[in-house]
């Protein structure tokens, strides 16, 4: 497929081409060995629980915080 960029810098994309919708997010990479430009979508967010519980540091052996935090 071709497409073509406008004067606005901005490539389009069929809609039927792809899945992506306004708003989705790619990564852009250029290989100038290829001369080619390369988008990806980046893997969709996380859960926070289940990033927090791949984290390969335990939780108990991070530094303590420099300030405390305020109490009454």
């Amino acid at each position: 497929m071709l497409v073509t960029l406008d004067a606005n810098r901005g490539l389009t994309v069929p809609a039927g081409f792809s899945a992506a919708k306004p708003g989705d997010v790619f990564e852009a990479e250029y290989d100038p060995e290829e001369d080619t430009l390369i988008f990806r979508r980046p893997a969709r967010r996380q859960d926070w629980l289940t990033v927090l519980e791949e984290c390969p540091v335990p939780m108990d052996d991070f530094p303590p915080r420099r300030h405390a935090t305020p109490g009454p």
